[in-house]
């Protein structure tokens, strides 16, 4: 695609993650490549009378490797997340945020269910203990703002601090947003990512009575199965994932590495249920449609796509034939891969995680497989990547994201080339 040479244009220096599979860039894509999941018996809370009692939990993180402790003493599990994927993501970028003029460097944060954690502790001490016993820490988490606002305070970013929440498609609406401003000249840099820590006794529950979560609980790691015939939902998880987006000149002048170029995104609503999506896949449509006019590229350019892949029974055959109807015959080319088996459901940070998949995709030149698809449910007319991950010279990668509401997301990222 050609650019104009004075159009402001969008790198992302640095990535940052919190996962099941991994707290470091490397550790993440290494089980990503090798398709490795996270998933485990759950050991945050009792899940005794439960139908489902796996999910992709992080045992080896402590936010006192990243914060002295009295400063996150007061966080939720979800803010920690947070704190840390950001620090890893400008320790990543080599960017020194505090020799920028503070008000060039921005920071979106996304959530969809910030302060459940305080909210759910603070109900029976306030009911068996009275309301003196339930102090300002339970308010500031129970805002749903805390993230971003205490990571501007964490990394001194004064240009804007914003909090953004779209269900599962939040993670790549910053995305989209992030980039927007840098392209408007509103920052030089944006921090920007969503994190999520939906392992709560309470928020399993109304998944497992909406019957869209795995109750394979004998087999954690092959228990989700996007587009397989034998799908039962979707492997709940959390963490976070962070990046720093820069204009372009700006990361060229500090000779900063780069591993992608965010080339557009789109968004779409359906306006059809509170849950489900059209049963003609309208949103994802759409959303891709908006996207690539924004990147100025032709479906055909696209050359891999993380797809959402929830392993859910409607929402993968509707997604896959959408797809396919999408994109047509460019499918015989297209090479299509669903990753959540590893990393779990991290419902607004999905689009995040996800997106730094697909920047690694492009780094390493490599298409992650889908684990646990055996049959597909489409008969193969998608490309999908199974088992092994494919090495590809990859230019151009999508990855789209659907939520409750409606809401799709679709962001698309290439090779930096100059």
């Amino acid at each position: 695609m050609k650019r104009d040479s004075a159009e402001r244009r969008v790198v992302i220096t640095g990535i940052g993650v919190i996962s099941a599979c991994g707290v470091t860039v490397a550790d993440f894509w290494e089980s990503i490549v090798q398709g490795k999941s996270g998933a485990r018996p759950i050991t945050r809370f009792d899940t005794t009378g439960l139908p489902t009692t796996i999910a992709a939990e992080i045992t080896d993180f402590d936010c006192a490797n990243y914060l002295p402790r009295r400063t996150f003493k007061r966080y939720d599990l979800g803010v920690q997340f947070a704190a840390a994927a950001s620090l890893n993501a400008v320790a990543d970028s080599g960017l020194n945020i505090r020799k920028m003029d503070a008000d060039r460097i921005g920071l979106i944060h996304a959530n969809s269910l910030e302060g459940m954690e305080s909210a759910f502790r603070a109900y029976p001490i306030y009911d068996k203990q009275g309301y003196k016993r339930i102090g300002p820490s339970f308010l500031l988490n129970n805002y749903f703002g805390a993230a971003s606002g205490e990571l501007a305070l964490i990394h001194g970013i004064k240009g804007h601090s914003i909090t953004y929440s779209s269900g599962s498609a939040s993670g790549s609406d910053v995305m989209i947003l992030a980039a927007d401003t840098v392209v408007h000249d509103d920052v030089d840099a944006i921090l920007v990512g969503a994190s999520e820590a939906p392992l709560l006794a309470q928020i399993m529950a109304g998944f497992c009575n909406a019957r869209i979560v795995t109750s394979r609980n004998d087999e954690p790691e092959s228990a989700m199965r996007p587009f397989d015939i034998t799908h039962d939902g979707f492997l709940l998880g959390e963490g976070a994932a962070f990046f720093v987006f820069e204009e372009k000149i700006h990361a060229l002048n500090r000779n900063a590495r780069i591993y992608a170029e965010f080339s557009g995104g789109g968004r779409a609503c359906e306006a059809y249920h509170p849950v489900n999506i059209h049963p003609e896949g309208l949103g994802i449509k759409s959303s891709i449609s908006k996207a690539l006019r924004r990147a100025g590229m032709a479906r055909s350019e696209i050359q891999y796509v993380n797809a959402h892949g929830t392993a859910t029974q409607l929402n993968d055959r509707i997604e896959a034939e959408a797809l396919y109807e999408f994109f047509g015959e460019h499918c015989n080319s297209l090479a299509v891969s669903a990753t959540k088996p590893s990393t779990g459901h991290l419902l607004a940070a999905s689009g995040a995680l996800e997106t730094a998949i697909c920047a690694l995709a492009i780094h390493h030149q490599t298409i992650p497989p889908t684990k646990n698809l055996t049959t597909p449910l489409d008969g193969g007319k998608l490309d999908m990547v199974r088992d092994v991950a494919r090495p590809y010279p990859l230019e151009r990668v999508m990855n789209i994201n659907a939520g409750f509401g409606g809401k799709n997301s679709c962001v698309i990222l290439e090779r930096f080339a100059g």
